[in-house]
């Protein structure tokens, strides 16, 4: 299955209320309580990897698929606990590349985040509580984690299985847990323009699209809520930042993701201006 890049533009509304024509106003918000861990960059540097041979020659090109090998002593249930067995387990994930923020021990936003992650790549229950099912597979896991896309470089959106996959050159380097569009209808007061409404689906449309415009320091007040350091790709929808990231689509349109995930999409320069997006739900055949 070979992705083919090009723009769609779609009429949607999105976080930052595209039916309102107001403008926006770049404000900062009070740090995310949770969020007490200082920011420390993920490590940039893959452990060795093996180039598996594609199985199937139902399609001309194939995502490159990364081998990994088992754990030979199994990880610990340690549910949501801090400790020197969360250290194993936040190692573990950024080895089959779930990326989190650190390997100290503390079960944080992202060590959370993380495994909620792993939890939908793998079909499990998106608890983000590392139990004796979850952990059973993170320490048998044999690849890290890839994308549908089977070349180039860009970002993934993949609404089925609420996932962000980073991929360069085919190879997905991160993949990282989201929210997306809820689907539910909406009306809302103007966040910005007292007295105004804003209205729409909460969709994130499928397509392709590329970074056009982005708002690089702290918090700003979209017309529908606070968005972190966006980054718009189709209108008014973007990747940004939010305060709380279920396991289920939840936004207004937009791709959310940890503020700690947002700042590092940043600081490595993972999603810089002209990046294509492939926004998708049920990959097309090959």
């Amino acid at each position: 299955m070979v992705v083919s890049i090009g723009l769609i533009s779609l009429m949607i509304s999105g976080c930052s209320g595209v039916v309102s024509s107001s403008a926006e106003a770049a404000v900062q918000s009070p740090a995310l309580v949770e969020l007490a861990p200082p920011l420390t960059p993920a490590p940039t540097t893959l452990p060795p990897v093996t180039t598996l041979t594609p199985t199937t020659t139902l399609a001309p090109l194939q995502p490159v698929v990364i081998a990994v090998a088992p754990m030979d002593i199994p990880l610990v249930a340690v549910g949501h606990a801090d400790g020197p067995e969360t250290a194993r387990v936040q190692q573990r994930l950024l080895d089959l590349g779930f990326w989190l923020q650190s390997t100290n021990g503390d079960y944080g936003v992202t060590t959370s985040q993380a495994v909620m992650a792993f939890q939908k790549y793998a079909g499990l229950d998106p608890t983000s509580d590392v139990d004796e099912v979850t952990a059973a597979a993170l320490t048998s896991a044999t690849t890290r984690a890839y994308g549908t896309a089977n070349q180039g470089t860009l970002i993934e959106v993949d609404k089925d299985r609420q996932l962000l996959f980073i991929i360069q050159e085919a190879n997905t380097i991160w993949t990282i847990n989201i929210s997306t569009g809820s689907g539910i209808p909406f009306k809302e007061r103007d966040k910005n323009e007292w007295g105004k409404w804003v209205q729409g689906d909460a969709i994130t449309p499928d397509g392709i699209f590329v970074i056009n415009r982005q708002v690089e320091e702290g918090w700003r007040t979209g017309d529908l809520g606070d968005i972190y350091r966006p980054k718009y790709f189709n209108k008014g929808i973007g990747l940004h930042g939010a305060y709380k990231i279920p396991n289920y689509p939840a936004s207004h349109g937009c791709v959310r993701m940890s503020t700690p995930a947002m700042d590092f999409v940043w600081s490595a320069d993972l999603a810089p201006m002209g990046m294509k997006i492939w926004v998708h739900s049920t990959p097309p055949a090959a």
